[in-house]
């Protein structure tokens, strides 16, 4: 019965954000997919961790400044569609799949879970907040300077909350599941530093692989394969390496590093 209920919250929340223009249509069918898996496997405890890190994103994103400066910058607007869903999500609803259907290995895909939205959560917070910088960010891999938006660009502030977002996941995943645990807060720190190190997977990747493209009319740096109304050319990246593939990189890298420490319990 319980479970029931549980996805009757989740389709309403879904309708909810897709009313409200968070969600595209198909990314609330989406997120509905994502949202019953883990009620499955998991129950209230992996709803209110994802719950966490959906709301805490709209929260940090919802500004309409915010979304129309990154919209000139990025593949993609203020909604999210199904694939910015999955890949954030996605690992997530996996690893909570697996752990309904082996439940004698439910730590470890437990801790796969904590390890997925950790990374999902350090990963927008660090995007979100650390464009509200005043500071222009420098690239990760040669540390000069660069545009607000750029693939693999960071800032102090951005740095700070991507270790904040892990950190709160992290927290309320050891008061849900782990905090009778010997050392539950030296487990703090190592989900902490799961989902940080995976955003920095995250930062590499897109500062490496992702395309990225120029505007020939404005000299804008984009995501975007038009803009100003004619083609971009592309600079530099592969074609297929896009912010959702940089993102599902980032969140199955969280997933990966959760199962080993799920190991340990």
């Amino acid at each position: 019965m319980i479970e029931w209920v549980l996805i009757l919250g989740v389709l309403m929340v879904a309708i909810f954000s897709r009313r409200h223009k968070t969600l595209t249509f198909s990314g609330m069918w989406a997120a509905i997919i994502v949202g019953v898996l883990i009620a499955l496997g998991l129950g209230i405890g992996g709803l209110v961790l994802l719950a966490v890190f959906f709301g805490s994103s709209a929260f940090w994103g919802g500004r309409e400044s915010d979304i129309s400066n990154r919209e000139a910058v990025t593949e993609k607007g203020g909604e999210r569609d199904a694939w910015q869903v999955l890949a954030n999500g996605g690992p997530a609803a996996l690893c909570a799949l697996f752990v309904w259907i082996w439940p004698e290995f439910s730590l470890m895909w437990t801790s796969a879970f904590v390890g997925s939205l950790a990374a999902a959560t350090a990963d927008t917070w660090a995007t979100e907040i650390g464009s509200k910088s005043r500071q222009r960010p420098f690239h990760i891999l040669t540390r000069k300077r660069v545009s607000r938006g750029v693939s693999g660009a960071v800032t102090s502030l951005g740095i700070a909350a991507a270790f904040a977002g892990s950190f709160l996941i992290s927290a309320i995943a050891i008061m849900l599941w782990w905090s009778s645990l010997s050392g539950a807060h030296i487990w703090l720190m190592v989900f902490t530093a799961i989902g940080f190190l995976a955003n920095l997977v995250d930062t590499l990747v897109g500062a490496s692989l992702q395309v990225v493209y120029r505007c020939p009319v404005c000299g804008q740096f984009t995501e975007r394969t038009t803009h100003c109304g004619v083609p971009s050319e592309r600079v530099k990246g592969r074609s297929f390496v896009n912010n959702d593939f940089v993102n599902v990189t980032c969140t199955l890298a969280g997933a990966f590093l959760g199962a080993i420490v799920g190991t340990r319990f």
